[in-house]
């Protein structure tokens, strides 16, 4: 009884840390889905441009999508190099 629970809970501690540390982004160019190592845990999982290739600029798009712009930004565009 005691090795099922602790088979589970390392289940969920690695389901837990694979969300933290890895997550999927969507190519802005392509539309590509791809998974990378994160740089630092969040529990956002997948990663796109609100922007993508167009000639928006940050200051056009709602809270929601500045924010996943600069999400991107952080963890793909920066990463990338």
């Amino acid at each position: 009884m005691k090795k099922k629970i602790g088979i589970g809970i390392f289940i969920i501690a690695f389901t837990i840390l694979i969300r933290l540390f890895f997550g999927i982004y969507v190519d802005d160019e392509f539309g590509d889905e791809n998974l990378f190592l994160k740089h630092r845990p969040i529990w956002k999982w997948k990663f796109h441009s609100p922007i993508g290739m167009s000639d928006l600029k940050i200051e056009d798009l709602t809270k929601e999508k500045q924010m996943e712009e600069k999400y991107y930004k952080e963890f793909i565009r920066q990463n990338k190099q």
